[in-house]
């Protein structure tokens, strides 16, 4: 089965999978290939949408549920635990809406939520109003890079390697970014 066939045919569960686990650069990818034409651009948001609100969902049930399992006590005692417990108070709604965007915060949060007395049904609407703009916006932005990609090669369809090149430049530039802030933090 040729690599194109196989996206075709798995790509958007990868996307959805991707948009739970690891964010921003699955659902990139997944506008970059809805814009090389294997499959429909608004299918790559709504699988965003879907892997994106269906993991926070399940990370807040886990946070309200299993507090006593070890690898969410070890989740509390790291500083992004406290840290998004401290915004959360600060800020609730916005914090919820807001989490998915704000880098390294991206799992722990929804688990601190969940440790917290917000209502479910509150988490839940914010929830669902966050991943229906976050999952558009870069799925979005990974098609307007496809464009970009076009346009340097001359308005020919872009390569698959192409494609691959772009998504290996945009995890390499998010792990550079991680490098600079652990760094800075430092």
């Amino acid at each position: 089965m040729a690599v194109e066939q196989f996206l075709s045919h798995y790509g958007l569960a990868a996307v959805a999978l991707g948009a739970a686990f690891e964010g921003e650069t699955a659902v990139i990818a997944g506008g970059l290939l809805a814009h090389r034409g294997l499959w429909p651009l608004g299918g790559a948001m709504l699988a965003a949408f879907l892997g994106s609100f269906a993991a926070d969902q399940m990370f807040f049930a886990v946070g309200r549920t299993c507090r006593g399992m070890a690898w969410v006590q070890r989740l509390q005692r790291r500083a992004a635990f406290a840290k998004a417990l401290d915004v959360f108070h600060r800020h609730p709604t916005g914090f919820i809406l807001a989490f998915r965007f704000l880098y390294g915060l991206r799992i722990v949060s929804p688990v601190a939520i969940g440790t917290t007395r917000i209502p479910a049904r509150r988490f839940l609407a914010l929830n669902l109003i966050a991943a229906a703009i976050w999952a558009p916006l870069f799925t979005i932005l990974g098609y307007s890079f496809g464009k970009g990609l076009e346009r340097w090669f001359g308005g020919r369809h872009v390569p698959l390697w192409a494609v691959g090149v772009g998504v290996l430049a945009l995890v390499g530039g998010g792990f550079a970014i991680h490098l600079l802030i652990q760094r800075r933090r430092r």
